[in-house]
């Protein structure tokens, strides 16, 4: 089937194609009653402006976009990202925009990508995800002027609008309740190092188990897989000075590591307690339930996606703090065992 042009609503409405033009871009040159017939025509045979014809014409794009440095197979198996898109694509589409979304394989390719969005006008604006300090994409993003809202911080996002959440309280907060319980060697299996979060993370376990005097607490890095998590694990589960307690930096590597604590003949919470990042369906699939650091993730991913619109609608935004991860006790955690 032929692809309408806008020849064919030219023909059907009787008007020159540059009235069509007009009416399909809200410009001025044909009366409101001409317009609704246009725009009516080309819905009811399916005409829609070409990517090039928005990029002359300066037309918005109705569409914002969400490039991902991330292996697609980490994407299809983390609850996080699916989550945040939920949250924003419902807010975006009370809005009639769209999603676009794409893989890449760094950060040049990132960059490329919002360059090649931008000049042929598909997006009217980005997210950014996984902010890294000294992040270039934010020094391209601001030469650009393409609308962005950064999905992280706080800090390290430039003049750019931010939402994020206090991930330093709520790993404080955690390991002062295993503490409380009894836990003295407590490790911690870290997401990508590179990361701005996992960073936060990093310097706020180090800051409290230094305060508190937990002097064989540990972090080990890890990619967000179950597979690398659950390597992870068994290092720390075979060490003379094994954890009685282990925090993991999502909800996929907390299952793959109660799955090697029982493997190797360890019982949760026992022998071990366990917390997951990110509290997701997974935590209480498993027996036992996963303690577990949960927050309204969807309605995070709204709120950005709210912050964008109003970038693009030139509105004054800035960064703004979102809901604190809080903490949900579940069967993995308990007192440890006297050895």
């Amino acid at each position: 089937m032929k692809r309408p042009t806008i020849a064919d609503v030219a023909r059907r409405a009787g008007v020159s194609k540059g009235a069509v033009s007009y009416a399909l871009n809200g410009q001025p040159g044909v009366s409101e009653a001409t317009r609704q017939r246009i725009l009516a025509i080309a819905a009811e045979i399916g005409f829609s402006p070409s990517s090039a014809a928005r990029a002359l014409s300066g037309a918005s794009a109705n569409a914002v976009g969400l490039a991902l440095c991330r292996p697609a197979r980490i994407l299809g198996i983390e609850p996080f990202f699916m989550e945040l898109i939920s949250g924003v694509e419902a807010e975006l589409s009370a809005r009639s925009y769209a999603l676009t979304l794409q893989v890449v394989a760094d950060h040049d390719a990132e960059i490329a990508v919002y360059r090649r969005w931008w000049a042929e006008r598909r997006v009217d604006g980005v997210f950014v995800c996984d902010l890294r300090t000294d992040d270039r994409r934010v020094r391209a993003l601001e030469e650009l002027q393409l609308p962005a809202v950064v999905i992280g911080g706080p800090g390290h996002t430039g003049t750019l609008a931010h939402v994020w959440s206090d991930d330093a309280a709520a790993l404080i907060e955690t390991v002062e309740y295993l503490v409380a319980l009894g836990h003295r060697r407590i490790a911690r299996v870290g997401g990508l190092p590179s990361l701005l979060h996992t960073e936060v993370r990093n310097d706020a376990f180090a800051e409290v188990c230094g305060r508190l005097g937990l002097d064989e607490s540990v972090t080990v890095w890890s990619d967000y897989t179950g597979e690398e998590g659950a390597r992870a694990t068994r290092r720390l589960l075979s060490s003379p000075h094994r954890p009685t307690a282990v925090i993991y930096d999502n909800d996929v590597m907390a299952v793959a590591g109660l799955s090697v604590a029982q493997e190797m003949g360890l019982s949760v919470p026992g022998d071990l307690s366990i917390v997951a990042w990110d509290d997701s369906p997974l935590c209480q699939l498993v027996h036992p339930p996963l303690t577990a650091l949960g927050r309204d993730i969807p309605a995070y991913g709204a709120h950005a996606a709210r912050q964008l619109l109003k970038v693009i609608e030139c509105e004054p935004v800035s960064g703004v703090q979102g809901e604190t991860a809080r903490l949900t006790p579940r069967g993995s955690t308990a007192p440890p065992q006297v050895r």
